[in-house]
Protein backbone atom coordinates (compact mmCIF):
# COMPACT_ATOMS: atom_id res chain seq x y z
CA UNK A 1 0.00 0.00 0.00
CA UNK A 2 2.89 2.40 0.71
CA UNK A 3 4.11 2.02 -2.87
CA UNK A 4 0.59 2.58 -4.20
CA UNK A 5 0.19 5.73 -2.09
CA UNK A 6 3.59 7.08 -3.17
CA UNK A 7 3.18 6.53 -6.91
CA UNK A 8 -0.58 7.06 -6.91
CA UNK A 9 -0.38 10.53 -5.36
CA UNK A 10 2.55 11.39 -7.64
CA UNK A 11 0.52 10.40 -10.72
CA UNK A 12 -2.48 12.34 -9.41
CA UNK A 13 -0.44 15.53 -8.95
CA UNK A 14 1.01 15.18 -12.45
CA UNK A 15 -2.52 14.80 -13.89
CA UNK A 16 -3.45 18.00 -12.04
CA UNK A 17 -0.53 19.74 -13.84
CA UNK A 18 1.39 20.33 -10.61
CA UNK A 19 5.07 21.11 -11.45
CA UNK A 20 7.12 17.94 -11.17
CA UNK A 21 9.37 19.18 -8.35
CA UNK A 22 6.35 20.10 -6.22
CA UNK A 23 4.55 16.87 -7.19
CA UNK A 24 7.49 14.78 -5.99
CA UNK A 25 7.62 16.65 -2.70
CA UNK A 26 3.87 16.47 -2.06
CA UNK A 27 3.67 12.75 -2.88
CA UNK A 28 6.59 12.12 -0.49
CA UNK A 29 4.83 14.15 2.21
CA UNK A 30 1.52 12.30 1.66
CA UNK A 31 3.30 8.94 2.02
CA UNK A 32 5.05 10.09 5.22
CA UNK A 33 1.66 11.01 6.70
CA UNK A 34 0.19 7.68 5.54
CA UNK A 35 2.91 5.46 7.03
CA UNK A 36 3.44 7.47 10.20
CA UNK A 37 6.77 5.68 10.59
CA UNK A 38 8.94 8.59 9.40
CA UNK A 39 8.91 12.09 10.90
CA UNK A 40 7.80 14.97 8.69
CA UNK A 41 11.22 16.54 9.25
CA UNK A 42 12.61 13.83 6.94
CA UNK A 43 11.40 15.76 3.88
CA UNK A 44 12.84 19.08 5.03
CA UNK A 45 16.17 17.43 5.91
CA UNK A 46 16.45 15.80 2.48
CA UNK A 47 15.58 19.04 0.68
CA UNK A 48 18.54 20.71 2.37
CA UNK A 49 21.15 17.94 2.50
CA UNK A 50 20.56 16.77 -1.08
CA UNK A 51 21.73 20.07 -2.54
CA UNK A 52 24.56 20.52 -0.02
CA UNK A 53 27.10 19.02 -2.41
CA UNK A 54 30.26 20.48 -3.95
CA UNK A 55 29.96 18.50 -7.23
CA UNK A 56 26.33 19.64 -7.52
CA UNK A 57 27.49 23.27 -7.50
CA UNK A 58 28.54 22.68 -11.12
CA UNK A 59 24.87 22.73 -12.15
CA UNK A 60 24.03 26.40 -11.42
CA UNK A 61 27.33 27.53 -12.93
CA UNK A 62 26.83 25.54 -16.14
CA UNK A 63 23.30 26.96 -16.35
CA UNK A 64 24.70 30.49 -15.97
CA UNK A 65 27.46 29.80 -18.52
CA UNK A 66 24.87 28.57 -21.02
CA UNK A 67 22.74 31.71 -20.52
CA UNK A 68 25.74 34.01 -20.97
CA UNK A 69 27.00 32.25 -24.08
CA UNK A 70 23.53 31.94 -25.60
CA UNK A 71 23.16 35.71 -25.49
CA UNK A 72 26.76 36.66 -26.22
CA UNK A 73 26.88 36.25 -30.00
CA UNK A 74 28.26 32.72 -29.88
CA UNK A 75 25.30 30.97 -31.58
CA UNK A 76 25.54 32.94 -34.83
CA UNK A 77 29.30 32.48 -35.15
CA UNK A 78 29.02 28.75 -34.52
CA UNK A 79 26.39 28.51 -37.26
CA UNK A 80 28.55 30.44 -39.73
CA UNK A 81 31.38 27.98 -39.13
CA UNK A 82 29.08 24.94 -39.42
CA UNK A 83 27.53 26.39 -42.57
CA UNK A 84 30.97 26.84 -44.11
CA UNK A 85 31.66 23.14 -43.45
CA UNK A 86 28.43 21.56 -44.77
CA UNK A 87 26.23 24.37 -46.11
CA UNK A 88 26.80 23.52 -49.76
CA UNK A 89 25.66 19.89 -49.35
CA UNK A 90 22.12 18.66 -50.03
CA UNK A 91 20.09 19.85 -47.07
CA UNK A 92 23.04 22.01 -46.08
CA UNK A 93 21.08 24.39 -43.88
CA UNK A 94 19.51 21.53 -41.93
CA UNK A 95 22.86 19.80 -41.54
CA UNK A 96 24.53 23.05 -40.50
CA UNK A 97 21.80 23.49 -37.87
CA UNK A 98 22.52 20.05 -36.40
CA UNK A 99 26.28 20.68 -36.38
CA UNK A 100 25.69 24.05 -34.70
CA UNK A 101 23.61 22.33 -32.00
CA UNK A 102 26.47 19.88 -31.45
CA UNK A 103 28.91 22.78 -31.05
CA UNK A 104 26.56 24.59 -28.68
CA UNK A 105 25.97 21.35 -26.74
CA UNK A 106 29.65 21.44 -25.83
CA UNK A 107 28.99 24.80 -24.20
CA UNK A 108 25.54 24.79 -22.60
CA UNK A 109 25.07 21.32 -21.01
CA UNK A 110 21.30 21.64 -21.51
CA UNK A 111 18.90 20.39 -24.20
CA UNK A 112 16.22 23.11 -23.92
CA UNK A 113 18.90 25.84 -23.74
CA UNK A 114 20.40 24.54 -26.98
CA UNK A 115 17.01 24.59 -28.71
CA UNK A 116 16.29 28.10 -27.45
CA UNK A 117 19.68 29.51 -28.45
CA UNK A 118 19.88 27.90 -31.89
CA UNK A 119 16.17 27.65 -32.76
CA UNK A 120 15.54 31.38 -32.50
CA UNK A 121 18.11 31.94 -35.25
CA UNK A 122 17.84 28.82 -37.38
CA UNK A 123 14.12 28.01 -37.64
CA UNK A 124 13.25 31.33 -39.35
CA UNK A 125 16.43 31.10 -41.46
CA UNK A 126 15.56 27.57 -42.67
CA UNK A 127 12.01 28.64 -43.52
CA UNK A 128 13.38 31.57 -45.54
CA UNK A 129 15.56 29.08 -47.44
CA UNK A 130 12.44 27.12 -48.46
CA UNK A 131 12.47 24.39 -45.80
CA UNK A 132 9.18 23.15 -44.40
CA UNK A 133 8.61 24.75 -40.98
CA UNK A 134 7.68 21.42 -39.35
CA UNK A 135 10.90 19.80 -40.58
CA UNK A 136 12.98 22.83 -39.54
CA UNK A 137 11.53 22.88 -36.03
CA UNK A 138 11.82 19.10 -35.62
CA UNK A 139 15.47 19.30 -36.70
CA UNK A 140 16.33 21.86 -34.02
CA UNK A 141 14.30 20.07 -31.32
CA UNK A 142 15.97 16.72 -32.04
CA UNK A 143 19.48 18.16 -32.34
CA UNK A 144 18.96 20.06 -29.09
CA UNK A 145 18.78 16.71 -27.29
CA UNK A 146 22.50 16.34 -27.93
CA UNK A 147 22.93 19.17 -25.42
CA UNK A 148 22.86 16.66 -22.55
CA UNK A 149 25.02 14.02 -24.26
CA UNK A 150 28.08 15.95 -25.45
CA UNK A 151 29.95 17.30 -22.39
CA UNK A 152 29.53 19.33 -20.31
CA UNK A 153 26.16 17.85 -19.36
CA UNK A 154 24.00 18.73 -16.38
CA UNK A 155 22.35 15.23 -16.25
CA UNK A 156 25.83 13.67 -16.22
CA UNK A 157 26.73 15.79 -13.19
CA UNK A 158 23.57 14.58 -11.42
CA UNK A 159 24.28 10.94 -12.33
CA UNK A 160 27.84 11.28 -11.06
CA UNK A 161 26.59 12.65 -7.73
CA UNK A 162 23.84 10.04 -7.29
CA UNK A 163 25.70 7.04 -8.70
CA UNK A 164 29.10 7.81 -7.20
CA UNK A 165 30.67 7.92 -10.68
CA UNK A 166 33.46 10.23 -11.81
CA UNK A 167 31.89 13.29 -13.47
CA UNK A 168 35.07 13.80 -15.49
CA UNK A 169 34.86 10.23 -16.82
CA UNK A 170 31.18 10.77 -17.65
CA UNK A 171 32.11 13.86 -19.67
CA UNK A 172 34.77 12.01 -21.65
CA UNK A 173 32.48 9.00 -22.18
CA UNK A 174 29.79 11.22 -23.70
CA UNK A 175 31.90 12.55 -26.58
CA UNK A 176 31.67 9.62 -29.02
CA UNK A 177 27.98 8.83 -28.23
CA UNK A 178 27.20 12.51 -28.84
CA UNK A 179 28.80 12.32 -32.27
CA UNK A 180 26.98 9.06 -33.02
CA UNK A 181 23.60 10.63 -32.21
CA UNK A 182 24.53 13.71 -34.22
CA UNK A 183 25.61 11.54 -37.16
CA UNK A 184 22.29 9.67 -37.12
CA UNK A 185 20.36 12.96 -37.16
CA UNK A 186 22.56 14.27 -39.99
CA UNK A 187 21.85 11.11 -42.00
CA UNK A 188 18.07 11.59 -41.76
CA UNK A 189 18.35 15.32 -42.51
CA UNK A 190 20.29 14.46 -45.68
CA UNK A 191 17.87 11.72 -46.76
CA UNK A 192 14.77 13.88 -46.22
CA UNK A 193 16.37 16.93 -47.87
CA UNK A 194 17.28 14.85 -50.90
CA UNK A 195 13.69 13.56 -51.13
CA UNK A 196 12.31 17.11 -50.90
CA UNK A 197 14.92 18.69 -53.16
CA UNK A 198 16.41 20.99 -50.54
CA UNK A 199 19.64 22.12 -52.16
CA UNK A 200 22.70 23.50 -50.44
CA UNK A 201 24.30 26.87 -50.93
CA UNK A 202 25.43 27.65 -54.46
CA UNK A 203 29.02 28.49 -53.53
CA UNK A 204 31.46 25.66 -52.99
CA UNK A 205 33.16 24.95 -49.70
CA UNK A 206 36.48 26.78 -49.61
CA UNK A 207 39.32 26.47 -47.14
CA UNK A 208 39.46 30.26 -47.01
CA UNK A 209 35.82 30.54 -45.88
CA UNK A 210 36.21 27.68 -43.41
CA UNK A 211 39.31 29.34 -42.01
CA UNK A 212 37.60 32.74 -41.79
CA UNK A 213 34.51 31.44 -39.98
CA UNK A 214 36.64 29.22 -37.75
CA UNK A 215 38.68 32.24 -36.71
CA UNK A 216 35.51 34.22 -35.95
CA UNK A 217 34.18 31.32 -33.82
CA UNK A 218 37.49 30.49 -32.15
CA UNK A 219 36.57 31.97 -28.76
CA UNK A 220 33.49 29.71 -28.67
CA UNK A 221 35.20 26.57 -29.98
CA UNK A 222 37.96 26.76 -27.39
CA UNK A 223 35.52 26.49 -24.44
CA UNK A 224 35.14 22.65 -24.51
CA UNK A 225 38.92 22.35 -24.81
CA UNK A 226 39.40 24.49 -21.71
CA UNK A 227 36.74 22.59 -19.72
CA UNK A 228 37.83 19.04 -20.58
CA UNK A 229 41.52 19.85 -20.81
CA UNK A 230 41.45 21.51 -17.39
CA UNK A 231 39.60 18.59 -15.78
CA UNK A 232 41.86 15.90 -17.21
CA UNK A 233 44.99 17.99 -16.84
CA UNK A 234 44.31 18.05 -13.10
CA UNK A 235 44.05 21.85 -13.13
CA UNK A 236 40.49 22.04 -11.79
CA UNK A 237 37.50 19.91 -10.85
CA UNK A 238 34.28 19.76 -12.91
CA UNK A 239 32.69 22.24 -10.48
CA UNK A 240 35.61 24.64 -10.84
CA UNK A 241 35.45 24.11 -14.62
CA UNK A 242 31.86 25.37 -14.56
CA UNK A 243 33.01 28.54 -12.78
CA UNK A 244 35.80 28.98 -15.34
CA UNK A 245 33.19 28.64 -18.10
CA UNK A 246 31.13 31.46 -16.54
CA UNK A 247 34.13 33.78 -16.25
CA UNK A 248 35.25 32.95 -19.79
CA UNK A 249 31.72 33.50 -21.13
CA UNK A 250 31.52 36.95 -19.51
CA UNK A 251 34.93 37.94 -20.92
CA UNK A 252 34.02 36.64 -24.40
CA UNK A 253 30.62 38.31 -24.45
CA UNK A 254 31.71 41.68 -23.03
CA UNK A 255 35.21 42.14 -24.45
CA UNK A 256 35.90 39.68 -27.29
CA UNK A 257 32.59 39.52 -29.20
CA UNK A 258 31.22 42.69 -27.55
CA UNK A 259 27.61 41.58 -27.96
CA UNK A 260 26.90 41.66 -24.23
CA UNK A 261 26.73 44.77 -22.11
CA UNK A 262 26.72 45.32 -18.38
CA UNK A 263 23.01 46.18 -18.70
CA UNK A 264 22.31 42.63 -19.97
CA UNK A 265 23.85 40.94 -16.96
CA UNK A 266 21.05 41.44 -14.36
CA UNK A 267 18.50 39.70 -16.64
CA UNK A 268 20.96 36.88 -17.41
CA UNK A 269 21.59 36.35 -13.68
CA UNK A 270 17.85 36.47 -12.95
CA UNK A 271 17.02 33.93 -15.70
CA UNK A 272 19.82 31.65 -14.50
CA UNK A 273 18.65 31.93 -10.88
CA UNK A 274 15.09 31.00 -11.90
CA UNK A 275 16.28 27.96 -13.85
CA UNK A 276 18.65 26.94 -11.05
CA UNK A 277 15.89 27.22 -8.43
CA UNK A 278 13.62 25.03 -10.55
CA UNK A 279 16.36 22.43 -11.00
CA UNK A 280 17.33 22.36 -7.32
CA UNK A 281 13.71 21.99 -6.19
CA UNK A 282 13.46 18.97 -8.48
CA UNK A 283 16.79 17.59 -7.16
CA UNK A 284 15.77 18.02 -3.52
CA UNK A 285 12.26 16.58 -3.95
CA UNK A 286 13.46 13.72 -6.12
CA UNK A 287 16.17 12.83 -3.60
CA UNK A 288 13.59 12.66 -0.79
CA UNK A 289 11.30 10.60 -3.05
CA UNK A 290 14.18 8.25 -3.90
CA UNK A 291 15.22 7.89 -0.25
CA UNK A 292 11.67 6.93 0.65
CA UNK A 293 11.77 4.30 -2.11
CA UNK A 294 14.94 2.89 -0.58
CA UNK A 295 13.49 2.85 2.93
CA UNK A 296 10.49 0.88 1.61
CA UNK A 297 12.93 -1.47 -0.23
CA UNK A 298 11.22 -0.77 -3.55
CA UNK A 299 14.54 -0.92 -5.52
CA UNK A 300 15.09 -4.47 -4.28
CA UNK A 301 11.53 -5.43 -5.23
CA UNK A 302 11.95 -3.96 -8.74
CA UNK A 303 15.29 -5.74 -9.20
CA UNK A 304 13.82 -9.08 -8.08
CA UNK A 305 10.82 -8.58 -10.37
CA UNK A 306 13.00 -7.87 -13.41
CA UNK A 307 15.25 -10.83 -12.66
CA UNK A 308 12.17 -13.04 -12.32
CA UNK A 309 11.18 -12.13 -15.89
CA UNK A 310 14.51 -13.20 -17.36
CA UNK A 311 18.15 -13.68 -16.48
CA UNK A 312 19.24 -13.02 -20.05
CA UNK A 313 21.48 -9.95 -20.18
CA UNK A 314 20.10 -8.71 -23.52
CA UNK A 315 16.47 -9.08 -22.45
CA UNK A 316 17.09 -7.28 -19.16
CA UNK A 317 18.97 -4.33 -20.69
CA UNK A 318 16.22 -3.98 -23.29
CA UNK A 319 13.63 -3.96 -20.47
CA UNK A 320 15.63 -1.26 -18.69
CA UNK A 321 15.85 0.72 -21.93
CA UNK A 322 12.10 0.44 -22.48
CA UNK A 323 11.46 1.54 -18.88
CA UNK A 324 13.72 4.58 -19.29
CA UNK A 325 12.08 5.54 -22.59
CA UNK A 326 8.63 5.38 -20.99
CA UNK A 327 9.76 7.29 -17.91
CA UNK A 328 11.36 9.93 -20.16
CA UNK A 329 7.94 10.63 -21.66
CA UNK A 330 6.45 11.58 -18.31
CA UNK A 331 9.22 12.64 -15.93
CA UNK A 332 11.88 15.34 -15.87
CA UNK A 333 15.33 14.00 -16.79
CA UNK A 334 17.03 15.04 -13.55
CA UNK A 335 14.26 13.60 -11.37
CA UNK A 336 14.35 10.34 -13.34
CA UNK A 337 18.13 10.02 -12.86
CA UNK A 338 17.93 10.68 -9.11
CA UNK A 339 15.07 8.22 -8.55
CA UNK A 340 16.03 5.43 -10.97
CA UNK A 341 19.83 5.32 -10.64
CA UNK A 342 19.76 3.60 -7.20
CA UNK A 343 17.24 1.11 -8.61
CA UNK A 344 18.77 0.31 -11.99
CA UNK A 345 22.52 0.78 -11.48
CA UNK A 346 22.94 -2.31 -9.22
CA UNK A 347 21.06 -4.42 -11.79
CA UNK A 348 23.27 -3.11 -14.61
CA UNK A 349 26.46 -3.74 -12.63
CA UNK A 350 25.32 -7.33 -11.90
CA UNK A 351 24.82 -7.75 -15.64
CA UNK A 352 28.44 -6.72 -16.19
CA UNK A 353 27.90 -3.12 -17.28
CA UNK A 354 30.46 -0.51 -16.29
CA UNK A 355 28.82 2.24 -14.17
CA UNK A 356 30.14 4.92 -16.56
CA UNK A 357 28.78 3.08 -19.60
CA UNK A 358 25.42 2.60 -17.91
CA UNK A 359 25.36 6.29 -17.03
CA UNK A 360 25.73 7.16 -20.71
CA UNK A 361 22.95 4.68 -21.56
CA UNK A 362 20.68 6.41 -19.03
CA UNK A 363 21.49 9.91 -20.27
CA UNK A 364 20.95 9.02 -23.94
CA UNK A 365 17.69 7.23 -23.08
CA UNK A 366 16.38 10.21 -21.16
CA UNK A 367 17.67 12.63 -23.82
CA UNK A 368 15.16 10.99 -26.16
CA UNK A 369 12.53 12.03 -23.62
CA UNK A 370 13.19 15.65 -24.62
CA UNK A 371 11.41 14.97 -27.93
CA UNK A 372 8.66 12.57 -26.81
CA UNK A 373 5.25 13.88 -25.69
CA UNK A 374 3.61 14.63 -23.37
CA UNK A 375 6.59 16.08 -21.43
CA UNK A 376 9.04 16.61 -24.32
CA UNK A 377 10.59 19.91 -23.22
CA UNK A 378 12.37 20.49 -26.54
CA UNK A 379 9.02 20.14 -28.32
CA UNK A 380 7.54 22.90 -26.17
CA UNK A 381 10.52 25.20 -26.73
CA UNK A 382 10.44 24.52 -30.49
CA UNK A 383 6.67 25.04 -30.56
CA UNK A 384 7.07 28.37 -28.79
CA UNK A 385 9.61 29.55 -31.36
CA UNK A 386 7.83 28.32 -34.50
CA UNK A 387 4.18 28.65 -33.49
CA UNK A 388 3.47 25.04 -34.48
CA UNK A 389 1.25 22.86 -32.29
CA UNK A 390 2.78 20.06 -30.22
CA UNK A 391 0.76 17.55 -32.31
CA UNK A 392 2.25 18.81 -35.59
CA UNK A 393 5.75 18.80 -34.17
CA UNK A 394 5.34 15.35 -32.61
CA UNK A 395 4.51 13.85 -36.01
CA UNK A 396 7.36 15.66 -37.76
CA UNK A 397 9.93 14.43 -35.25
CA UNK A 398 9.12 10.69 -35.55
CA UNK A 399 11.97 9.92 -38.04
CA UNK A 400 14.46 11.69 -35.78
CA UNK A 401 13.10 9.64 -32.86
CA UNK A 402 13.93 6.40 -34.68
CA UNK A 403 17.37 7.75 -35.62
CA UNK A 404 18.06 8.35 -31.93
CA UNK A 405 16.74 4.88 -31.01
CA UNK A 406 19.18 3.36 -33.52
CA UNK A 407 22.02 5.37 -31.94
CA UNK A 408 20.92 4.29 -28.46
CA UNK A 409 21.07 0.60 -29.39
CA UNK A 410 24.60 1.05 -30.78
CA UNK A 411 25.72 2.83 -27.61
CA UNK A 412 24.08 0.19 -25.41
CA UNK A 413 25.54 -2.90 -27.05
CA UNK A 414 28.99 -1.54 -27.98
CA UNK A 415 30.54 -0.45 -24.66
CA UNK A 416 33.76 0.69 -26.34
CA UNK A 417 31.91 3.64 -27.85
CA UNK A 418 31.58 5.06 -24.35
CA UNK A 419 34.69 3.68 -22.65
CA UNK A 420 37.37 3.88 -25.34
CA UNK A 421 38.36 7.52 -24.77
CA UNK A 422 38.48 7.02 -20.99
CA UNK A 423 41.29 4.48 -21.46
CA UNK A 424 43.43 7.21 -23.03
CA UNK A 425 42.64 9.71 -20.26
CA UNK A 426 43.70 7.36 -17.46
Amino acid sequence: MTTIVLFGTFALFLLLSVPIGIALGLSTLATIFYTGAIPVQFLMKELVTSVDSFPLMAVPFFILAGEIMGKGGISERLFNFANALVGNKTGGFAMATIVTCMFFAAISGSGPATVAAIGGIMIPAMVRQGYDKKFATATVAAAGSIGVIIPPSIPMVIYGVVGGASIGDMFIAGIIPGFIVGGALLAWAYIYSRQQGYKGLAEKTSLANIGKTFWEAKWALVIPVIILGGIYGGIFTPTEAAVIAVVYGIIAGLFLYRELSIKDMPKIFADSALTTATVLIIVGSATAFGRLLTIEQIPTQVANFMLSISENEIVLILLITLLLLIVGCFMDTLAAIIILTPILLPIAVNLGYDPIHFGIIMVVNLAIGFITPPLGVNLFVGSGISGLSIEQLSRAIIPYFFAMIFSLLMITFIPELSLWLISFAE
